[in-house]
């Protein structure tokens, strides 16, 4: 299945139906009157979340979503059925953007949620809701409200709880395939991965979702290279893991030239917390890994006091990979906490106002 992270759509609810107008005329009844009934709804148009999925891709060959309208009403007050309900499926971490790309109108973050995007018009009034003492052969009935219409873009950032950055070949996919169950394809050119892949990790008993974006390459704010749009998929992560490709000469201008590109994405990335890893050590000796972890900890601003380290692991040998999952796992919990009591917070807050 292929990878899609982003689609415009045009979505349409149902017109409600037209009410009718219609009079008794049956054997024996000695006063008719109206009983034209009422038109039904229009049918919504819903997005509900669900689990198994993790692309968009059903998107791309279907961009216009129209809802039937809501069938008229018929004699003997009857009214008519409401059109049927369109349900787009669609994976958790969508959001739902306006035309304009910018305003966030739904972010869906949880399995089961649903929400109605666009409402079905109100059917309009058959000929028996007019019949007043002074008006008792009405003629007149409502044509239906019409529904609602708009172009809406789909956005899907992955639920990850750490997220993998670094420069194209720092072994970014390696190291998701050495701890997970993920198998990303893996190759000695740059680019290989060319969408976000997703690995559950196990550590301390625990496991921890991990994703896996493509490489950034300076300018990637201006479209260089793949660009920095997955940068997406590691927004909602509670730390990011850095891999340095410890092979190559400028460790610290590798680490520096990610770091711009993720202050130039905004979206407060470059506030996350961040473990910095030098990767591929099985293939330094141990001077080059005590001087380039030294360089690394300089450009990063990693000191004793702050209780942080410069990791030096290898995906390839899964050398030093345990200590830094513990550690990212410990950031987790951290980050997890914090949110749960903003949440706790912003619900007393609700209360109290109300």
């Amino acid at each position: 299945m292929k990878f899609l992270d982003e689609a415009k759509i045009f979505v349409k609810s149902g017109d409600g139906g037209a009410g009718c107008v219609s009079f008794r005329r049956e054997k024996f009844i000695e006063f008719g009157g109206p009983d034209g009934g009422d038109g039904g709804r229009g049918g919504d148009i819903v997005v509900e979340v669900v689990a198994n999925l993790n692309t968009l891709i059903d998107y791309r060959y279907q961009q216009h979503f129209k809802a039937r309208r809501g069938y008229h009403g018929s004699g003997a007050n009857r009214t008519g059925p409401s059109g049927p309900t369109i349900t787009m499926k669609v994976p958790v971490g969508t959001q739902i953007l306006d035309e304009d790309k910018e305003t966030v109108l739904f972010d869906l973050t949880k399995p089961g949620e649903k929400i109605v995007l666009c409402k079905g018009g109100d059917g309009g009034f058959g000929n028996a809701h007019f019949k007043t003492s002074t008006n008792q052969a009405p003629r007149q009935h409502g044509e239906g409200w019409p529904g609602e219409e708009r172009w809406i873009w789909l956005r899907l950032k992955l639920i990850a709880d750490a997220g993998l950055i670094g420069l194209p070949n720092a072994g970014k996919s390696t190291f998701l395939a050495a701890t997970s169950r993920a198998k990303p394809k893996i190759a000695d050119y740059p680019f290989t991965t060319l969408h976000p892949q997703l690995g559950v990790v196990h550590v301390n008993e625990r496991e921890f979702v991990l994703a896996d974006i493509p490489g950034l390459i300076e300018g990637a704010h201006e479209g260089a290279g793949l660009g920095d749009r997955f940068l997406g998929h590691v927004e909602r992560c509670g730390v990011l893991i850095h891999l340095i490709d410890g092979t190559q000469d400028d460790v610290a201008g590798a680490y520096k030239t990610v770091r711009q590109e993720l202050a130039a994405y905004g979206e407060a990335l470059a506030t996350k917390r961040e473990l910095v890893a030098l990767n591929k050590c099985d293939a330094l000796t141990a001077e080059d890994i005590a001087e380039k972890t030294k360089k690394l900890a300089r450009a990063a601003k990693i000191t004793k006091k702050s209780g942080n380290q410069v990791f030096a692991i290898s995906g390839a040998a899964g050398q030093g990979i345990t200590e830094l999952l513990r550690k990212a796992l410990e950031i987790i919990d951290q980050e997890r906490e914090a949110a749960k009591a903003r949440i706790e917070t912003e619900t007393m807050e609700e209360v109290h106002i109300s």
